[in-house]
């Protein structure tokens, strides 16, 4: 699959129309592009310039191109922003963007998402106590960043454009070690450059960072990053139709890093500088220059919200405030000389599912879209303390798998047998991507009764035959979290010819991970589960994956280590040249294309179905 084409655009200042003819210009001589991001201020600074915005916002006249923007603020924008809030289809969390028009979508406040197998994040707007306003980030927003960085993965592209006190901001040092001669003339100068935007940099470390200008365009070398193999490279780009014709418009053409290999990602340009960001924390901390990047940040990296009316257990700091670092991995760096609190009923419940808003605010606002639990839960009722036979009094009324639910998708459902009931995988990686899931609301297929294994073995040799039938082989695996819900076992279809591959490509991401599979290989598909649950902890994740030929592969999780939830999808898209489709968020059509597909699989899947 090719790279996908991107267009980078600095502000726009509501001169739509120019923009895009040089657009179409561009798209007709070197494209046609994927997608455009503006990272400059969208909106016009004069009032003169809004009728133009609202013909394209209207539809009286077209965008040619997928198009994001930051940078929400400006004439019109509290107008068009607040009527894109209340629209239907924009209520819940949406980091994908908030859909304006016909091909514009808006990227409010922070987030991460993926676009054509690009991981993209962004921050945007001037900075506020709350960030709730137009135009405004906050501390929250800042915070979500810095999870997203501690996640596994490289970020693709960065884009920001925020604004401190109304003053254009690049992060303070960006030019530190650059060639001075190609630095634009004003740019050393140091009024206006921000240093939460560098801490953010150096923590999330993409492979582009594209922000809004100071009125010129420039292109740093790339630079090297502390703890990572790739380098990263700066751009910052002029307004639209600027007086002195600096560069507006830049193509790139990345290959998505989940797509790339050790040796490419590692690769670096001869004209590579260090990071200029740990020369800045040099120059504030002489005596900490070996510390890691982002070491020595301020305390807002640290607390996340006021919880004056919680009861705290340990911790002798802000009572008013929680240690975020400590909730979300239990540690903190600071350890005793922490400022906030270290609460161990709050990282307890996060530990057993709940959603972290929901323990320290007492509510979230991402709506169906939050896949934890939002309801305290007692020791006894923790997912990794269930055992069969305890019954459904745990069942979430929010859990996605539950057939009882009213959050089920029942159109989904292919077959219910027993224990198992199989359903159409929701965003499904390929076609006939399909789940077997526990009837009962248990975390794991592992600790499920020994005799249960029977109709889970029979699901699994109908769905190979089935496969089988298509000239396909079926590929199931397991990620089994500490904090898991409800069990799924996924099941994929991988053509015949690829399946010789499938060992390699697995112990490849493995490595790229710092791990080694555990392997071993059986003649049928119960020695290998018997095994499988003599090596299950429940005081440990895990995921495993069983190979067409027999093999298991296991990778037991300790406790601190990183992991992807979508490894086994990731994976498999890499060896299917899919990356695009590595996320299910990117895949989801409608509902009434979910049922066609859905009943369609449910008639071919009839004569192989287990519970008929």
């Amino acid at each position: 699959m090719a790279p996908p084409r991107i267009l980078l655009c600095g502000d726009v200042l509501g001169r739509l129309s120019q923009l895009f003819k040089r657009v179409n210009s561009v798209n007709k001589s070197a494209g046609p592009f994927d997608a455009l991001f503006c990272v400059g201020q969208f909106f016009p600074d004069e009032t003169d310039r809004l009728d133009e915005l609202m013909d394209y916002v209207e539809g009286r006249a077209q965008i040619p191109l997928p198009t994001y923007f930051i940078g929400d603020y400006g004439v019109g924008a509290p107008k068009v922003l607040s009527v894109a809030s209340k629209n239907s289809a924009n209520q819940g969390f949406k980091m994908d963007g908030f859909k304006i028009c016909d091909n514009l979508f808006w990227l409010k406040g922070s987030g991460k998402f993926t676009l054509h197998g690009l991981f993209v994040a962004y921050l945007s707007g001037r900075q506020s106590s709350s960030g709730q306003q137009f135009g405004t980030y906050g501390q929250d927003d800042i915070d979500a960043l810095r999870a997203f960085a501690e996640e596994p993965g490289i970020v693709d592209l960065f884009l920001t454009y925020p604004l401190l006190f109304f003053t254009n901001e690049w992060p303070s040092g960006v030019t530190n070690r650059a060639n001075e001669s190609d630095i634009p003339a004003g740019i050393l100068d140091s009024t206006g450059s921000d240093s939460t935007v560098a801490q953010l940099v150096a923590e999330i470390k993409p492979r582009y960072h594209i922000a809004g200008t100071k009125g010129a365009f420039y292109a740093r070398e790339p630079y090297s990053n502390v703890d990572a193999m790739h380098v990263t490279r700066f751009l910052g780009l002029a307004s639209v139709g600027n007086k002195d014709k600096q560069k507006f418009l830049h193509a790139l053409s990345p290959t998505p890093s989940s797509a790339m290999s050790a040796a490419e990602i590692s690769a670096k340009p001869p004209n590579t500088t260090l990071s200029p960001y740990t020369l800045a924390d040099q120059a504030d901390h002489p005596k900490e220059s070996t510390k890691r990047a982002g070491d020595s940040l301020p305390d807002s990296q640290y607390w996340r919200y006021d919880v004056s009316n919680k009861r705290q257990k340990h911790g002798s700091g802000d009572g008013n405030k929680v240690c975020f670092k400590f909730i979300s991995s239990g540690n903190c760096p600071r350890g005793e000389k922490c400022n906030f609190q270290h609460d161990v009923d709050a990282r307890e419940q996060f530990l057993r599912g709940v959603c972290l808003d929901f323990i320290i605010k007492g509510k979230c606002e991402k709506g169906p879209d939050c896949n934890f639990k939002h309801s305290l839960q007692d020791e006894g009722e923790s997912y990794t303390s269930r055992r069969p036979g305890s019954g459904n009094i745990n069942r979430s009324k929010e859990c996605w798998f539950c057939l009882s639910s009213p959050n089920v998708d029942s159109h989904l459902v292919i077959s219910i047998g027993e224990n198992f009931y199989c359903a159409l995988a929701k965003g499904p990686l390929v076609q006939d991507h399909a789940l077997i899931i526990p009837v009962e609301h248990l975390p794991n297929t592992l600790c499920l009764p020994e005799d249960s294994e029977i109709e889970l073995g029979k699901y699994r040799n109908s769905l190979k035959m089935y496969y089988k039938n298509q000239g396909k082989d079926a590929v199931f695996f397991e990620w089994i979290s500490v904090r898991s819900s409800h069990a799924n076992l996924q099941a994929i279809p991988v053509p015949s010819s690829k399946t010789a591959a499938l060992k390699d490509i697995f112990n490849l991401a493995a490595k790229k991970l710092g791990f080694e599979f555990v392997t071993k290989k059986f003649n049928n598909n119960s020695e290998g589960r018997k095994w499988l649950r003599t090596q299950f902890d429940k005081n440990l994740s895990c995921f495993y994956v069983e190979l067409p030929d027999g093999s298991i592969l296991l990778h037991v999780i300790e406790e601190n280590e990183k992991f992807p939830a979508q490894f086994g999808r990731e994976v498999l898209a890499g060896l299917l040249n899919m990356a695009d489709r590595a996320d299910w968020r990117n895949c989801t059509p409608g509902k009434e294309e979910e049922t066609m597909l859905a009943e369609n699989f449910k008639k071919r899947f009839q004569v192989f179905d287990p519970s008929q």
